[in-house]
């Protein structure tokens, strides 16, 4: 009792600051995830780990000028670095930010180059207004000498003295004379020099509102990447998405974990008393390690919350199932503990160890999102042993040992009339109601059954085929969301109206309540500005902005071949095992009925043409395991 009420006031009195303390990723709250490809600017430069740590350190000062909290970035292999941001309110000018190369450089009229932003003092832009109150950029000059012999050298080719800002200027691509001619040019300014200016303070005027003024100077004290930075995957979700996708989730799982609970109440009875205490405690040290390990909630890690949840209760099952066995041939209370518990935590150990080994290939190999769910299963995996295996038998010894369940086999669920007494039990086993079957007898009609559902399976997949996500056909993935009914026709026509961009649907689906939700799928990758366009065209029409995912073929075969090589590695992986702890035929046997089985998986996705991502494949190696 004393245990119990420590459990009920912990979790009472610190279980709302831990929820709400925990950090929510990009899929709960909005934000955006993007992986950068980084080359070098001049050819000839290597990247090295040195490069790409200055990257990070110049987008880390970016975003803090956006004021993002608990951003991530990582740098992946040698030429890659992951950004991901949550909770950003203006994701386009987020995403601009960061791309921007903010190579600053004052050039003539003839394009030469005569100051760049390495002659600024750091940290020296600032937003100002001018004397008639327009908004420019203040730069502070490292050395006035210089600024005045640049300005002389520009003032020597009158009538032509115009020194010209640029940002991100591209040798070969851009010149003054034809961007001069355009009616909005892509250089900042270009300003007439009418004498030589011996100082450190210049100005940078446009036409920029108060805010373009201060996202510019927010960039060149930033500093200029040293790099060049090509986006090749990315997804974004809407606060909206976010918000409902938390909602649904959670109420979701609250159902899922009510009807576990129930359920061990139902065919268990005291022992099943004794599991909930212990899958509240497991639920809320789940919640406060992720919480002390900074760790980010997203869905799919708590998908793998409750399916941890569910994986817990294996064991207490496993566990129980065992006692009730030995209750059922004769065996005294606390006699039918001591052997079930024995009995039992080999299993329990097989299994979670599986499905470990599992979950550490599903992060080696895996995406970000799987790598979330890959963690919370870890952390899950862990927590399980420390209350529901451990901390189950501390509370089911206690009660068993304190003699008041002696002659009360019902509170573990098993009926009077069901025990035979030890002296007649022939057997070590309790007698089931599933006896009367030989299932070895029909097993060769099993296998015949299961050959024609092996082909009906083959010919579904060479019909259908599957329906694969961008993860692994590439292209963009378009989500939308609108508060009346969608038709394909409508939504193909909100596509294809947004100006400036040329987007191609090749498939598009509804779903949701009375068809609220459309998702478009393109062959081709969207871009930057592409993207922005089409969140602002389609948040104007539908009143909350699409949720857009883009993945470049590069990524598309990578992820296909690391889904492969999950499969592959955790099915050799569990041979082994199985293999180690029993002998090879069990294992291979047991990895052939897996593999099997998820062969009919996802011959149904075929069949109902169910979308086939990354998460997918997370949750077949789950099964797997």
């Amino acid at each position: 009792m004393l245990i119990l009420l420590i459990v009920i006031g912990l979790i009472g009195t610190t279980g709302r600051q831990v929820v709400t303390n925990i950090n929510l990723g990009l899929d709960l709250q909005g934000g955006f995830e993007l992986l950068y490809e980084v080359e070098p600017v001049n050819e000839g430069d290597e990247i090295t780990q040195d490069v790409l740590q200055s990257t990070v350190n110049a987008l880390i000062r970016r975003i803090d000028a956006l004021g993002v909290n608990e951003p991530n970035i990582q740098i992946e292999g040698d030429n890659r670095i992951r950004v991901q941001l949550a909770g950003v309110t203006d994701q386009n000018q987020a995403r601009q930010m960061l791309g921007t190369e903010a190579r600053l450089s004052f050039r003539d009229v003839n394009d030469n180059l005569l100051m760049d932003g390495s002659d600024l003092v750091e940290g020296g832009a600032s937003q100002q207004f001018d004397q008639f109150g327009n908004s420019v950029v203040a730069l502070t000059l490292r050395d006035a000498t210089a600024f005045a012999e640049v300005t002389q050298t520009v003032l020597d080719l009158a009538p032509d003295n115009l020194m010209v800002i640029w940002l991100d200027f591209e040798e070969g691509v851009d010149s003054f004379a034809e961007e001069s001619q355009k009616e909005n040019p892509s250089y900042l300014s270009a300003a007439t020099v009418s004498q030589v200016f011996n100082t450190t303070e210049v100005q940078i005027t446009g036409n920029f509102t108060a805010q373009e003024a201060q996202e510019l100077a927010n960039l060149l004290n930033a500093g200029a990447l040293p790099v060049e930075l090509t986006e090749i995957y990315s997804t974004s979700v809407g606060a909206t998405f976010g918000t409902q996708a938390l909602q649904d989730t959670v109420y979701a799982s609250i159902i899922g974990v009510a009807l576990i609970f129930l359920f061990m109440l139902l065919f268990y009875r005291l022992p099943g008393a004794v599991a909930l205490i212990t899958l509240s405690a497991y639920i809320y040290l789940v919640l406060l390690f992720t919480n002390l390990l900074n760790a980010v909630l997203t869905l799919p890690g708590i998908a793998a919350l409750v399916l941890g949840v569910g994986m817990t209760v294996d064991a207490n099952i496993i566990m129980y199932e065992r006692i009730k066995d030995e209750l059922k041939i004769g065996r005294s209370v606390l006699s039918a503990y001591r052997a079930g518990t024995k009995q039992s935590l080999g299993t329990i150990l097989d299994a979670n160890l599986t499905t470990l080994l599992v979950a550490i290939v599903m992060y080696v190999y895996g995406t970000s999102s799987v790598q979330g769910f890959a963690t919370m299963l870890i952390v899950s995996i862990f927590v399980s042993f420390i209350t529901c295996v451990s901390g189950t038998r501390i509370l089911m010894s206690l009660l068993v040992k304190s003699r008041v369940l002696d002659n009360k086999p019902e509170l573990f669920g098993v009926k009077k009339q069901d025990i035979t007494p030890i002296e007649k039990s022939k057997s070590s086993f309790a007698p089931t109601k599933f006896d009367k079957f030989d299932f070895v007898k029909i097993g060769n009609k099993c296998m015949v059954f299961s050959a024609v559902l092996t082909i009906v399976g083959i010919i579904i997949l060479a019909v259908f085929r599957l329906n694969l996500g961008i993860d692994f056909s590439s292209g963009t993935r378009i989500e939308i969301t609108s508060e009346t009914p969608l038709t394909v026709e409508a939504v193909e026509a909100s596509i294809e109206s947004i100006a400036g961009v040329e987007i191609d649907p090749s498939n598009i689906t509804l779903s949701g309540d009375n068809n609220t939700m459309g998702v478009v799928r393109t062959v081709g990758v969207l871009d930057t500005e592409e993207i922005a366009q089409v969140k602002e065209a389609l948040g104007e029409e539908y009143g909350s902005e699409p949720n857009i995912s883009t993945v470049s073929p590069t990524v598309g075969r990578e992820l296909a071949r690391n889904a492969f090589f999950a499969v592959l590695i955790s099915s050799v992986g569990i041979i082994l095992y199985v293999t180690i702890r029993f002998q090879f035929y069990y294992a291979l046997t047991a990895v052939v009925a897996l593999l099997h089985d998820a062969f009919f998986i996802i011959a149904i996705f075929s069949l109902f043409q169910i979308e086939i991502d990354i998460t997918f494949i997370a949750a077949i190696l789950t099964i797997i395991g």
